[in-house]
């Protein structure tokens, strides 16, 4: 007899709400929940293959470790054991820094990738410390902490109430969205246009969302922050700025910016400069707008100068904090808000890498270095020697796979937590894989915290726990005690502890609800069955909207919350400046001290023009990285590793449609199918992310069978924004040719037998 169940899904930033039918313990389909408060039914292609992702037969479903040299089953003892043998000794003999921890992008889908990873690097004391934030976000997050003094501030455009919208590398008609929550974003643009609003797209490609757009500039790639400087510029030339309050910085940003006219940069940028003119006088002259950047613009050489340029121009234009133009949500687990004031800033460069001397950035180093932090010796401090890899691939996602591959075949040890044998775990010595989402409780701690409406919602799991599964919260509790000297304790020790500590610290908080009270009591009071609700339930109580554990009878609570199975709508994004801002004036600091720094590499960038072939990335909305191309029902179709390139350059270098290319960048040479499209600009290539699984001692059967090529394999590693440390995959130059050999054969054959 099939049942129901509801979850949140996640696959992508979009957190829809789900209604699965089950057939025993297996989800049978999935669709969208009409009541929920977020998403109201929208389901996307992911969402309605949750079933075929939760039941993928190369799920792995016992741990897995190393013997003779082959990875073996074992049993989750086994498998901790190991782990503590092979990291203690590690920590003991070279220090926390020479074990490397790399979070992949899922972690920010799960509640225990939520909850555990800090402290797993709190317990260890590691920096070195990397993640996918530096092959993709990294740069909105320094220009938050520069210009707001958090690098979590981040503010998104109110898409119900917005009339003119400027995306820039964003494509959310294919993404759904990245760093701006949004259900249904397609529906959203649509509604801005049919409410007589304006849809702006800067895009090198004429993407679906460019095809959707009232105006599209195709920007030569690399070249976002020229143009938003130039646009900058005119605000100030013609008095057409409205700074949003509490801004300081105002006249020091007119003078840094002046040279950047739009005659300055057309040529750089290759858009004539009264378009440059118009796109900055509608953006001044509209009711409500906003400006919105996202991948596009934050994985180029001035990744964090676009970043900070996107918000400038709302805060010039009075669209920061102001209900349709870009606004600071505030997530139910937040932090209890604190009184409006300076604050403590944000740093960069605390420390460096060792190899190269990246700056740290929010304590992060750059992925692009894992590799040579690996295979380089140094005199300054030790290599790393063993790596913890949760829910990670960066030898298909980070630039240089190959050089990665071969370092950490290197390492005396590697744990990787992965549902996957794929192409980084397929190194593990020991591999612990979590169970499938459908078995899994879900908040979405993260992405409620960039949502463009305030709600909450949390999911028990939907199916019991398979026998000889091991939930992931205790997977991840588990490590933390192997690698910090305490295996073998009760893995709920680990909840407890962070209950404990979050209690303290908030009863000495002024501002706190529960200030002067008793931690012990106020756990005891804590709901919820397991560690991780008991977590979620305190930080409920705690957060904006909480009960502060009676205080305000009418707040939220874990029990609350279990009463509204398809979540509580908390209403509409609200003007909230001063009080997320902390910095140290207490001010939104426009002109910062690193970004005023950068502005003369910028500024040289005004003479620079790329010769040949410039190579970018490209999303699907069927995938997500390299997570779901072992899916049947969200490969194919459109969704191929096909290098798109422009007529006119096809023809110039005799590349015909459907025959293979060999593409080559500084990191080495791939051979794809040929895509010839006018949907790209000419002088540009692009190739989808996430591909490549054609290495050996993988297990992912579908995968394998079209693997595609590793667009970062074409990169070195050494182009870096280097205040962020983001790898550059934008704007990269590229030679293209036809095929030859055997390898361009096998590709023409591979896709005259997919076709």
């Amino acid at each position: 007899m099939s049942r129901t169940a509801l979850r949140i899904c996640p696959l992508c930033e979009a957190t829809c709400g789900l209604t699965l039918t089950i057939e025993g313990t297996r989800v049978t389909h999935a669709r969208g929940d009409r009541d929920d408060v977020f998403s109201r039914g929208f389901i996307c292609p992911k969402g309605a293959s949750f079933g075929a992702v939760d039941s993928d037969p190369d799920r792995l479903r016992t741990p897995l470790v190393r013997r003779d040299g082959e990875l073996r089953e074992a049993t989750w003892a086994e498998a901790f054991d190991a782990v503590a043998a092979g990291i203690r000794p590690v920590v003991e003999r070279h220090g926390p820094n020479s074990v490397g921890v790399v979070l992949g992008n899922p972690n920010v889908h799960t509640m225990a990738g939520a909850l555990y990873p800090p402290v797993l690097l709190a317990g260890l004391g590691t920096r070195s410390v990397f993640t996918a934030s530096t092959v993709d976000q990294m740069p909105k997050h320094v220009s938050s902490g520069l210009l707001f003094g958090d690098a979590n501030a981040i503010p998104v455009p109110d898409l119900d109430r917005t009339g003119h919208l400027l995306l820039i590398g964003a494509n959310p008609l294919e993404s759904n969205g990245s760093l701006c929550t949004a259900p249904d974003f397609p529906g959203k643009l649509k509604a801005l246009k049919a409410r007589g609003g304006t849809l702006v797209v800067i895009d090198p490609r004429r993407t679906r969302t460019a095809k959707l757009a009232d105006r599209h500039i195709a920007v030569r790639p690399g070249t976002d922050a020229l143009l938003l400087a130039a646009m900058t510029q005119v605000l100030f030339e013609e008095g057409l700025t409205e700074p949003a309050p509490y801004v300081q910085g105002v006249e020091e940003l007119a003078d840094a910016i002046r040279e950047f006219t739009p005659e300055a940069v057309a040529e750089a940028c290759d858009v004539e400069a009264g378009a440059i003119r118009a796109l900055a006088r509608d953006l001044a002259a509209a009711p409500a707008a906003a400006v919105y950047g996202r991948i596009g613009s934050c994985t180029v050489p001035h990744g964090t100068l676009a970043s900070w340029l996107v918000d400038v121009l709302n805060i010039l234009t009075g669209n920061l904090d102001r209900p349709g133009g870009a606004l600071f949500p505030q997530a139910a687990t937040d932090k209890t808000p604190r009184p409006a004031g300076p604050g403590r800033g944000f740093a960069l460069g605390r420390w460096h890498s060792r190899v190269s001397r990246h700056p740290e950035a929010k304590g992060e180093l750059p992925l692009s270095a894992l590799a040579e932090e690996i295979d380089t010796a140094t005199e300054e401090g030790e290599p790393v020697r063993a790596l913890i890899a949760v829910a990670a691939n960066p030898v298909l996602s980070a630039p240089d796979g190959d050089r990665l591959d071969k370092a950490l075949d290197s390492l005396d040890f590697m744990v990787s937590v992965d549902p996957y044998l794929n192409e980084t775990s397929r190194h593990a010595d020991v591999v612990l894989p979590p169970p499938p989402p459908s078995q899994s409780p879900h908040h979405d701690f993260a992405f409620n915290t960039l949502a463009v409406r305030n709600q909450v919602r949390y999911t028990r799991p939907a199916v019991p726990l398979e026998p000889g599964r091991m939930a992931e919260t205790e997977i991840l509790a588990r490590l933390i005690l192997a690698v910090t000297g305490m295996h073998g304790a009760d893995p709920a020790a680990v909840d407890q502890m962070v209950i404990d500590q979050t209690l303290g610290k908030a009863v000495k908080e002024p501002h706190s609800p529960v200030h002067g009270g008793d931690p012990r009591e106020l756990a005891a009071r804590l709901g919820g069955d397991t560690g991780p609700e008991r977590r979620l339930d305190m930080m409920l109580r705690l957060g904006p909207y909480g009960d502060g554990f009676g205080v305000r009878p009418d707040g939220l609570s874990l029990d609350k919350l279990l009463a509204h199975p398809h979540g509580i709508d908390l209403g509409p994004l609200e003007p909230r400046l001063p009080q997320p801002l902390k910095t140290r004036s207490g001010r939104v600091e426009l002109l910062p001290g690193p970004i005023a720094d950068d502005l003369p590499r910028l500024r040289a960038a005004l003479a620079e023009r790329p010769e040949g072939l410039v190579l970018v990335g490209r999303r699907h909305l069927r995938s997500n990285n390299s997570w779901m191309h072992n899916v049947p029902a969200l490969t194919g179709g459109s969704n191929r590793c096909t290098l798109h390139i422009h007529p006119e350059d096809a023809e110039r270098l005799g590349v015909e449609d459907g025959a293979a290319v060999r593409v080559k960048g500084a990191g080495g040479e791939v051979t794809a199918p040929a895509e010839v499209t006018d949907t790209i600009r000419r002088g540009v290539v692009s190739l989808p992310h996430g591909w490549g699984h054609n290495r050996p001692g993988t297990r992912l059967s579908h995968a394998s069978t079209d693997p595609g090529v590793n667009v970062n394999q074409l990169l070195d590693g050494r182009l870096l924004d280097p205040l962020s440390g983001n790898a550059v995959l934008n704007g990269v130059p590229v030679e293209v040719a036809p095929g030859t050999g055997p390898e361009a054969s096998a590709v023409t054959e591979k896709l005259t037998a997919l076709t």
